[in-house]
């Protein structure tokens, strides 16, 4: 069973970047994609770039594109999240989870499972 932990959120100003990490454990990642989402304060969570596993194939939703990058590491069983220019609005907990059959689209999503217990992600001057 692939279990996900997220880490790397933290406090920072506006303007600045962090780079989250998504490590699994228990089986191999790279059979499965790994979506990266955030939850904000009395929010729906949403969907914000996904990668496919051996083929690494991205997508972002658009409002993400540009400021995010999703890469991963195979040999290392860890999907990252790049995150420049960071605004308030980007304030959240952040979670990883897996799938073998579904994706994100716009935001929404289907088809993840084995979510991490999130990070918290706090951008404030």
């Amino acid at each position: 069973q692939l279990q996900l932990v997220e880490s790397g959120g933290a406090s920072v100003q506006p303007g600045g970047s962090l780079k989250l990490s998504c490590a699994a454990s228990g089986s191999p990642s790279d059979y499965y994609s790994i979506g990266w989402f955030r939850q904000a304060p009395g929010m729906e969570r949403e969907g914000i770039a996904c990668i496919s596993g051996r083929n690494q194939n991205t997508y972002y939703t658009d409002s993400m594109k540009g400021r995010f990058t999703i890469s991963r590491d195979n040999a290392k069983n860890t999907v990252f999240l790049q995150m420049d220019s960071l605004k308030p609005e980007d304030t959240a907990v952040y979670y990883c989870a897996k799938t073998s059959t579904g994706w994100i689209t716009s935001g929404n999503y289907y088809g993840f499972g084995s979510w991490g217990q999130g990070t918290q992600v706090t951008v404030s001057s």
